[in-house]
């Protein structure tokens, strides 16, 4: 992934992230979702990034919306 993406949250759970991404999405801020989760043991992290330019928004808006 290139620098100009940031990892903003990440959760076990694919749905939650999914929900922040939806939240980030209705205020006009692209995301992307890597599934670091190992498939066998299910072990791992969801993580969502956002461009370098949208960390500040992206986190008022998670901090703001409680997710």
């Amino acid at each position: 992934m290139k620098d100009s993406w940031q990892k903003i949250y990440s959760n076990a759970f694919e749905h939650e992230v999914e929900i922040v991404r939806a939240v980030l999405d209705d205020a006009g801020i692209n995301s992307v979702v890597m599934n670091k989760k190992d498939s066998v043991y299910l072990v791992g992290e969801i993580e969502l990034y956002v461009q370098a330019d949208d960390v500040m928004r992206a986190r008022k808006i998670i901090e703001k919306e409680s997710l």
